[in-house]
């Protein structure tokens, strides 16, 4: 038995970093507040031993794997894992059968993680339908697929589907300045002298993968040599290297973050795609939000571009519900589209200055009153009032246009230029006023 543990020991010992701080407790888990803080229903059932079976769905390094680890020590059930790329049916077969004897045994249930489980076919996921049914075995799936197109809907319906999200900033933070102090699993017995900019740039540059992170930082910790004060400096270009990613200048609420995001807008708007891609690649890179960027591109094909060319902003739009849709990478994509879009089309800004005037005469001088013709004549009593009479309803007339005045002072805010669609408006208004 003392043999089996050292081996065990050593076994863990071979382990990489990531997976030997995985939690064992839910208070020492981090991040997924929205299914495990505290009064959530999924922590409520795994705290009460009355979970069923559920699907975790996340992103690589999002904490799926190290969930059902910690389920597996806090539960009192058998603890079986596969991986689906590896598994069969013989295999599940021969778990469930272990599972029925095991339970009429000691009526201890057994839980079955599969990881990637997306990867089994239909057929090899009906082989789990019966026993779920029955109560027999507890699954708990990992997939970083959306389990609504990668599952079959039998599964689904004796599951519980969970979301899991991309870790934050902060809370990839929080687990690599555990693995720094925790001296058993982690790294705290080496005497790691880890500068701020370089913890901080792996927990930007790691996209919300945990994993990644923590492999990166032990790659960084065993491979610096130890100076002559007996300490490892782990400085920022240490983490570059352990990454694989240059650092860029782009803090998230400071210069960088703005001075970048003005050198974007101002290269759509001078007409220069080439600049805006660098711009936004330089954005991307450094792991702004894609709908940061997205909304920056919407705006200025409402204001710069305008009426010159009315598509731009439809384009813009449609980038923004695509990214959100697919998200990154692939989100760069249609960006990207609608970025060279936007920084070529003719541009006009004469609809935002036509608000701006509109909004200072509303500002500097008295508020007109709505002409009693224009008002609301759709409930009792406004006949009486004199409401709504005398409006004419342009649909009465040839070419859907009467001569009516909308304001009861005269105003004029939006100039038309001559650039693009918007000279065929100018034309439009011109033959109007004419008339």
């Amino acid at each position: 038995m003392d043999l089996f543990e050292e081996n065990l020991k050593q076994d863990n010992k071979n382990q990489l970093l990531a997976a030997r701080m995985r939690p064992a407790k839910l208070d020492d888990f981090v991040g997924q507040r929205h299914i495990l803080g505290k009064g959530k229903l999924l922590r409520r059932a795994i705290e009460a031993d009355r979970l069923v079976s559920v699907v975790l769905f996340g992103p690589s390094g999002c904490g799926k794997t190290s969930l059902a680890w910690c389920i597996a020590n806090v539960t009192q059930a058998i603890y079986q894992a596969v991986n689906a790329t590896t598994s069969n049916v013989d295999e599940l077969r021969k778990i469930i059968a272990a599972s029925k004897l095991q339970f009429s045994r000691s009526h201890k249930k057994t839980i079955l993680f599969i990881d990637e489980i997306h990867r089994f076919n239909k057929a090899q996921q009906d082989v789990l339908l019966p026993d779920l049914e029955e109560g027999n075995l507890i699954l708990v799936g990992a997939t970083v697929h959306n389990p609504y197109f990668a599952l079959n809907s039998a599964l689904l319906s004796r599951s519980i589907v969970c979301e899991l999200k991309a870790l934050e900033e902060s809370e990839i933070l929080e687990i690599l300045n555990a693995c720094l102090k925790d001296k058993d699993r982690g790294l705290g017995k080496f005497n790691v002298q880890i500068a701020k900019d370089a913890i901080n740039f792996l927990a930007k540059s790691c996209e919300g993968d945990a994993r990644r992170a923590l492999n990166a930082l032990e790659l960084g910790v065993l491979t610096t040599p130890v100076d002559a004060g007996g300490k490892i400096d782990f400085s920022l270009e240490v983490a570059q290297d352990s990454i694989q990613k240059k650092a860029v200048v782009y803090d998230h609420d400071e210069d960088g973050h703005f001075d970048t995001a003005s050198a974007f807008i101002k290269s759509m708007r001078g007409s220069d795609p080439d600049a805006a891609l660098y711009w936004m690649a330089k954005m991307l890179y450094a792991g702004e939000d894609p709908r940061f960027i997205a909304r920056r591109v919407c705006i200025l094909a409402a204001e710069d571009v305008g009426n010159a060319d009315p598509l731009a902003l439809v384009l813009a739009n449609a980038a923004l519900q695509v990214a959100e849709f697919v998200g990154m990478p692939e989100a760069r994509i249609p960006l990207a589209q609608a970025v060279v879009y936007v920084s070529t089309a003719l541009k006009s800004n004469a609809s935002y200055m036509a608000l701006e005037k509109a909004a200072g005469d509303i500002a500097e001088n008295k508020v007109q009153e709505v002409p009693d013709d224009l008002k609301d004549a759709n409930y009792p009593g406004a006949k009486k009032l004199g409401h709504g009479k005398g409006y004419k309803y342009v649909h009465d007339y040839p070419g859907n246009f009467v001569e009516q005045q909308y304001t009861r002072k005269k105003v004029r805010y939006y100039q038309p230029t001559d650039s693009g669609y918007e000279a065929k408006i100018k034309q439009r208004l011109l033959k109007l006023r004419k008339e």
